[in-house]
């Protein structure tokens, strides 16, 4: 069970994954099997990671003075409604991709996988290509991009979540040869983390409407 208690005094840092991907967090908190990370100050923006998937931790090193300049990260604000528009647009629940984006770069638009995959929705080059970003660091492009890519990978397995979310992880191909979720621990992990990231939020709103 996690509480403020148990919460470790581990300063900003960089997990990295089995799968070679990072995720930024403000604090964790490990609790045997489950390691917590929080993507904010605020207590409930977290992901729950197994603890044996992360390999190791690197202590960011931040600046007293964050620059103001272009290179710095978009306002949540902004970047909430580059969500929101590029979810109505494609016609995606948003909270799904927002799920889906802390799922794959923990709100880090600058993330780079070990494969190349780049940006918030961690697009690979062909498929950022293909959907003509030409920038995948860019939030806004990465997001519309990325966003409708999921509409495609929904409307070829008939609004299946599920599969779609197998399809983004794992490749339509591999959901194809399979029939459905591919037998792999990593994209299965991927797909139960965002679901239930997903249902935390609309939970939420339950509460806080």
């Amino acid at each position: 069970m996690f509480g403020l208690a148990a919460i470790s005094a581990f300063p900003a840092g960089l997990a990295t994954l089995r799968n070679g991907f990072t995720i930024r967090y403000e604090r964790l908190d490990s609790q045997n099997a489950t390691t917590r990370l929080y993507l904010s100050p605020a207590s409930d923006n977290y992901v729950d990671v197994p603890t044996a998937d992360i390999v190791r931790y690197e202590k960011l090193d931040l600046p007293a003075n964050p620059p103001s300049n272009s290179e710095s990260a978009a306002p949540a604000t902004d970047l909430d409604e580059v969500i929101g528009a590029a979810s109505t647009r494609n016609k995606i629940d948003r909270d799904l991709v927002v799920s889906l984006i802390r799922a794959e770069s923990g709100f880090n638009a600058k993330a780079v996988s070990p494969k190349g995959a780049k940006g918030l929705m961690q697009l690979m080059p062909e498929t950022a290509s293909r959907l003509g970003v030409q920038d995948p660091m860019d939030p806004v492009s990465n997001v519309e991009g990325g966003t409708r890519y999921l509409r495609e990978l929904l409307e070829l397995f008939h609004n299946d979540v599920t599969k779609a979310l197998a399809a983004y992880n794992a490749g339509p191909q591999r959901v194809a040869q399979y029939g459905g979720v591919p037998p792999y621990q990593e994209t299965r992990a991927y797909i139960a983390r965002i679901l239930s990231d997903l249902h935390r939020q609309k939970l939420a709103q339950k509460k806080n409407p």
